[in-house]
């Protein structure tokens, strides 16, 4: 029997969580109009226990993509094993792939919490709130392992994507990558990548993450009248997904770039002692046009 699923709501939207496919967006849509402010998700994606599947979910503790089979913490290597059927690396975490308890529960509000031991223990809580059309989301991770280890946080957005989207944000820097989708080369973000001013997403498969990014972006959706302009905390990067042929596209606040715990000076990551925390925020605030 499929555990229940949450809903909250405000005076414009509606959103539906799956706390027990990792604290997974089902799905979020204007009450009015039923328009999806995120992907809707795809037939039986809820039955069949895929978040990937699903509007949105949370990367910890990290986001991507991890080479190597593991990494290096002060007290040693730290084995890890590919957890997607889709993916020979170790990706996004553990979180998205465990069922998270609801701790706190309004109609407009809801807390979160999952208590992981895998690939080392933490706690993670994550507070959902809508009100006035914004959709808030708040990441906070503390290490409870003995032992310190590295950590990175995002989310993983799927928003609509139709002929007439168009992305509005800055970023200064871009990680070119090989056939694996690994980060191989940093360079300054090249003229069809530069989303200063709004426009239309590329034509061609885009699957990078992007640096020096002030946290800000703007999703314009004219064929589903609205926009959404979102802001992220503790996020320097993010990651942009543009499949060619699909009805998606993401746009992921991430603290660190892909496979940073083996890039020089590992970008982004915090090593956390036992009791540290480390946080990510991000909120979407839907307006209609």
């Amino acid at each position: 029997m499929t555990p229940p699923l949450l809903q909250l709501e405000d005076e414009l939207t509606r959103l539906t969580l799956a706390p027990h496919l990792g604290a997974s967006l089902v799905d979020w849509t204007l009450r009015g109009s039923g328009a999806p402010l995120l992907r809707p998700p795809a037939a039986q994606a809820v039955e069949n226990g895929l978040p990937g599947k699903l509007g949105c979910f949370p990367l910890i503790p990290w986001s991507n993509r991890i080479a190597n089979g593991g990494f290096d913490c002060p007290d040693g290597w730290l084995a890890l094993e590919a957890n997607s059927p889709n993916d020979p690396f170790p990706i996004h975490g553990s979180a998205w792939q465990q069922p998270w308890q609801v701790i706190e529960q309004s109609a407009q509000d809801v807390l979160l919490q999952l208590e992981s031991q895998s690939p080392f223990a933490y706690c993670a809580s994550l507070r959902i709130r809508l009100s006035g059309g914004q959709l808030q989301i708040a990441i906070h991770v503390t290490h409870m392992a003995e032992q310190a280890a590295w950590h990175g946080l995002g989310l993983h957005p799927y928003f609509p994507r139709t002929v007439s989207t168009r992305l509005q944000t800055r970023a200064s820097e871009v990680w070119l990558c090989d056939a694996s989708k690994l980060p191989t080369e940093l360079r300054d973000t090249p003229a069809e990548w530069d989303f200063q001013r709004a426009r239309l997403l590329p034509d061609t498969p885009v699957d990078n993450g992007f640096g020096g990014w002030d946290g800000h972006c703007l999703v314009q959706q004219p064929d589903l009248g609205y926009e959404l302009e979102c802001r992220a905390s503790g996020s320097d990067y993010f990651l942009l997904y543009c499949p060619v042929g699909l009805d998606f596209f993401c746009i992921e606040p991430v603290s660190h770039p892909v496979n940073a715990h083996h890039l020089p000076g590992r970008p982004g990551l915090r090593l956390l002692e036992q009791g540290q925390s480390v946080a990510l925020g991000f909120s979407m605030q839907c307006r209609l046009t």
